[in-house]
């Protein structure tokens, strides 16, 4: 069974390292994605401007940045087996609330929304998979239990 349970890390990990790699890859539209969705509260606009001049980016770019380096990491933390729970716990709060800001589905009508709906489920469901992993995290077993009688 643990041979199972890592191959299966390794490969849900894929999803978040390849999804965050595009995200790098391609800043200039993922900050376009993100300009068309979020508006930087005023309560924070004064300093989000000194980091955009310190930078010499946009804040969107620079959230573009830091989510594709989010998901990169906290899908090799996952795969590795190393500060998963942690890393599962950052990326269950990232997936709720990009669902809520990225997907509008509730204020569209039933035949239009269904791949957006589709996709909020697909989240979930990639939730639920993170709480299994923080759930499971890293369990230490005996070496009876994991090599048996060999």
């Amino acid at each position: 069974m643990p041979a199972f349970v890592t191959f299966g890390r390794i490969l849900f990990a894929v999803l978040f390292i390849y999804t965050g790699a595009t995200k790098l890859i391609a800043i200039q539209a993922t900050a376009d994605f993100i300009a068309g969705k979020i508006v930087v509260p005023d309560a924070i606009a004064p300093y989000a401007k000194q980091v955009e001049t310190a930078t010499a980016m946009t804040t969107p770019q620079l959230l573009a940045i830091a989510i594709g380096g989010l998901e990169i990491i906290a899908g090799l933390m996952i795969a590795l087996n190393f500060g998963a729970r942690f890393f599962a716990m950052l990326m269950v709060i990232y997936i709720a609330v990009s669902t809520v800001l990225f997907s509008d589905f509730w204020n569209q009508t039933a035949p239009e929304n269904a791949a957006v709906v589709v996709d909020a489920l697909k989240n979930l469901s990639i939730i639920g998979a993170l709480f299994m992993i923080m759930g499971y995290g890293r369990a230490t077993r005996s070496a009876e239990t994991a090599y048996g009688d060999v």
